[in-house]
């Protein structure tokens, strides 16, 4: 039970955590403004990308507590981790109709 905490209490995977709440709870705002909610879009969703961020953060957390010569790249994941959460997060606002930069017009 000690190992669970120490995994997913980190303040990195919390912020991975309150980034995929924010971006959830975009997205069905903006599929249900759109008429386009389905939950089997959220299933596959919770089960592709959440999974996949919160797991594999703790995989890469792992690595670098038991290999300190490789700590340096928990830091790196994270940055890769939070700017996609990020671009997601700005998708799904442009998608309840927030003007954003080109780069993230649907």
């Amino acid at each position: 039970m000690e190992c669970i905490s120490t995994l997913f209490g980190t303040l990195q995977m919390q912020i991975i955590i309150i980034m995929i709440m924010i971006d959830i709870i975009l997205g069905i705002i903006a599929a249900i403004v759109k008429k386009e909610f389905l939950f089997g879009k959220l299933a596959n969703f919770m089960k592709g990308l959440v999974l996949a961020y919160v797991l594999g953060f703790a995989v890469i957390e792992m690595v670098g507590q038991a290999l300190p010569s490789l700590a340096y790249i928990v830091p790196a994941f994270f940055v890769l981790i939070a700017l996609a959460l990020l671009a997601s997060i700005l998708k799904n606002l442009n998608r309840l109709g927030l003007p954003l930069p080109g780069t993230f017009r649907g």
